[in-house]
């Protein structure tokens, strides 16, 4: 039974700790300083950041590189953003 209540972080890792393949195939979304991104690979809600890839570089596992962005963080399911006008 899944709640609609969101992780305050989350990750699209499957190698983090913070990665939930159940609630990333339901459609999670990040709003990050009132704009929508959609390159985010980890969030923290409490601590107000968002990692993002930097650019096409790739660490010796294959892994992008991220850089971490400070700012209001809000994340939300796709199903909630589509139900409001």
């Amino acid at each position: 039974m899944m709640t609609d209540t969101l992780p305050d972080r989350l990750c699209v890792n499957p190698k983090s700790p913070h990665y939930d393949e159940a609630l990333l195939t339901r459609g999670v979304g990040i709003r990050f300083n009132g704009k929508q991104r959609t390159d985010v690979e980890e969030y923290c809600v409490s601590e107000g950041w968002i990692r993002v890839p930097a650019g096409r570089a790739r660490d010796r596992r294959g892994d992008p590189i991220t850089i971490k962005l400070k700012g209001e963080v809000v994340p939300f399911l796709f199903a909630e953003q589509e139900a409001k006008p």
